[in-house]
């Protein structure tokens, strides 16, 4: 069956498009709003299906920002694949425009259109060009806040107060993608200080248990928050980490000494000999027993 393309109505997603009228309004009654302002705002989750196509191009800016899965634009004949952590900024433009998610791995994105009284300066000026293509950021944690500020302004109505203050921070939802670089240096500092400090945790734990809300709690995170984190900076979930660290003590242990096998189980928090053996043996491939002496023949 053929899948039917649409450009909306996805479960969860999050929509606004100012009337024109208003917007129209606005710009007229405050000069300083007409430098920029919203017109259309959106968060897609999961957009399966997403399509969307100007022939004759897009009177505005569009900023998308892929949080999960992948997608893709075209711009006359040049086309371009959007991942995870990236986002791009169509300038306005009067030529052929498509976008949509990719058929297996829908992406999720936020997005806003955005004019002004003088795009082609604007865009100049910010060195916003025409087939610049996607840019990676790090997860753009700030421009989310703002995101969710600017839409729940628009959600209380179109009151000139709201519409003034929805404006004025896109001024910095924009800034944190075209000015990234001090941001995203504080945050890897800041990732690498936390885990850092989460695998000395758990190497002065390797005698107990630990959950992942341990971990998350340490830091002051959500569990959530902080296994996606851990997980970015590692390549493995923060509890398959924590084993790991407590088979290589196991490792040291068996090769080391020759205390018994209740021990060294003992020694890692495991009180059940027989689970540590099976443990053992699922990462290591071979039975406690047998790792000995393997490395007492080499």
């Amino acid at each position: 069956m053929k899948t039917i393309k649409r450009r909306d109505g996805f479960e969860g997603e999050k929509m606004i498009n100012l009337p024109e009228s208003v917007w129209k309004k606005a710009i007229r009654d405050n000069v300083v709003l007409s430098q920029l302002y919203i017109k259309h705002i959106g968060y897609f989750p999961n957009a399966t299906a997403h399509y969307r196509e100007w022939e004759k191009g897009c009177p505005d800016n569009i900023l998308i920002y892929c949080l999960r899965g992948k997608g893709w634009y075209e711009l006359g004949k040049k086309r371009f694949e959007v991942g995870v952590n990236e986002y791009i900024i169509i300038p306005a433009l009067k030529s052929f425009l498509r976008y949509g998610a990719d058929e297996n791995d829908p992406w999720t994105i936020y997005w806003v259109h955005f004019s002004g009284r003088d795009m082609d300066t604007f865009n100049r000026c910010f060195k916003i060009g025409m087939f610049d293509g996607p840019q990676p950021i790090i997860f753009n944690e700030k421009g989310l806040q703002i995101w969710n500020m600017m839409y729940q302004n628009l959600e209380r109505g179109y009151s000139i107060e709201n519409l003034t203050n929805t404006n004025m921070c896109l001024y910095n939802f924009i800034a944190t993608f075209l000015y990234p670089d001090r941001q995203v240096n504080e945050k890897k500092q800041d990732a690498k200080d936390l885990i850092n400090d989460t695998i000395l945790f758990m190497q002065s734990k390797l005698h107990q248990q630990l959950t992942v809300e341990d971990m998350a709690l340490k830091q002051g995170l959500s569990t959530s928050h902080f296994s996606s984190l851990f997980r970015k900076a590692t390549g493995m979930a923060p509890l398959d980490y924590f084993i790991h660290l407590k088979l290589q003590k196991a490792c040291l242990l068996l090769y080391s000494s020759d205390i018994k096998i209740k021990k060294v189980a003992t020694e890692i928090g495991y009180d059940d000999p027989y689970y540590f053996s099976r443990l053992f043996k699922k990462y290591m491939k071979v039975s406690p027993d047998q790792y000995r002496a393997l490395q007492k023949k080499s």
